[in-house]
C-alpha cells in the first residue's frame, strides 16, 4: 500500500539502535496526534525479538506479553529499551520500556517458555474461523479516523454488532521500513484493533480507550491475518473489558484482554 512518496509504506522508520520514528500510518483513532497502540505493540515485540536474537540455549517461545499504557503516546520519536529481568533455561522474563521525550509511556513484560513437543496432547481451543479469502472488506475508517485504521483490511465474518464482532485484520504495510518483522511482531501489531471492531457505543459520544493489553498464547501465530473474535462489556461505574479469542488461519492461538476506561465525550 502506498500513499505517496512522502510517507513510507511502513508504520515506523528506524533512527538508530533503540529509536524509531512513527509515520502517518501509525496515527491513532482517538487522536491523529497520537500513536495507535496496535502498531506500537508490534514494534515493542520487534524490539524484544532483536534483544533475544543472540540468546544462547534451548528454543523458547514468547507465550505471554502484557503492556501497561502509562500515557497517550504522541506521534513522535520513541525509544525502546529492553532488558532480561529473569534469565533461565526453561522460563525467561523480559521487560521493555517505551520512552517518548524522555518519559516512560509504555511498560511491557514478556514471558518466554521452553519449546517442548506436546503435539500428542494438544487441543481444547475454539473452532477455526471461516477463512478471510471468502469474506468482504468492511470500511472501518467510516467509523474511526486515523492513519492506522485507514491502513487496514478488515473482513468481518458477519455484520459487526454493538459489543460483539468477529473479524480478520491485515495490512499491506511493513512494521519498520526496510526490516523484516517476525510473524509474532506482525501479528501483535494488529491485536489492539479489537477494541475498535466491536464498539458498544458511538465513539463520538463515549470514550473507551484501553489502559492495557495482555496476550496469552498457546502457540505461535502464522501468516498475515490476525483473527479477532471479540466481546466488549461495559460496567456501571466507568470500567469495561474487551475480551478476544485470537486466531490465525489455522485456528485459535490464544486470548487477549484489554481494560477500558469508559466515560462520556466532553
Amino acid at each position: 500500500m502506498s500513499t505517496g512518496t512522502a510517507t513510507p509504506d511502513s508504520y515506523y522508520e528506524r533512527i538508530d539502535e533503540h529509536r524509531y520514528k512513527p509515520t502517518a500510518h501509525a496515527g491513532g483513532a482517538w487522536s491523529e496526534n497520537e500513536q495507535h497502540f496496535s502498531p506500537l505493540g508490534g514494534l515493542i515485540v520487534h524490539a524484544v525479538d532483536r534483544h533475544l536474537a543472540g540468546r544462547a540455549g534451548a528454543a523458547m517461545s514468547l507465550s505471554r506479553i502484557s503492556f501497561d499504557i502509562l500515557g497517550r503516546p504522541a506521534l513522535d520519536e520513541c525509544e525502546i529499551r529492553v532488558e532480561t529481568v529473569r534469565p533461565g533455561r526453561t522460563i525467561e522474563l523480559v521487560e521493555a520500556t517505551v520512552l517518548i521525550a524522555g518519559r516512560p509511556e509504555v511498560r511491557a513484560r514478556a514471558w518466554l517458555l521452553a519449546d517442548v513437543d506436546t503435539g500428542s496432547v494438544a487441543g481444547g481451543g475454539a473452532e477455526r474461523l471461516a477463512p478471510p479469502g471468502t469474506l468482504a472488506s468492511w470500511p472501518m475508517a467510516a467509523q474511526w479516523p486515523g492513519g492506522y485504521i485507514a491502513s487496514l483490511d478488515v473482513r468481518p465474518l458477519a455484520p459487526p454488532q454493538p459489543g460483539r464482532t468477529t473479524a480478520w485484520i491485515s495490512t499491506g504495510l511493513d512494521l519498520v521500513a526496510g526490516e523484516t518483522a517476525s510473524p509474532l511482531a506482525s501479528y501483535v501489531a494488529l491485536v489492539d484493533t479489537a477494541n475498535g471492531i466491536a464498539v458498544r457505543q458511538s465513539p463520538e459520544e463515549w470514550m473507551f480507550p484501553n489502559v492495557d493489553l495482555t496476550l496469552h498464547l498457546h502457540r505461535a501465530p502464522r501468516g498475515r491475518w490476525t483473527g479477532l473474535d471479540t466481546t466488549v462489556v461495559f460496567g456501571p461505574t466507568g470500567q469495561g473489558i474487551t475480551s478476544t479469542v485470537l486466531h490465525d488461519v489455522d485456528g485459535p492461538v490464544g486470548h487477549a484482554q484489554q481494560l477500558l476506561t469508559v466515560r462520556p465525550q466532553p
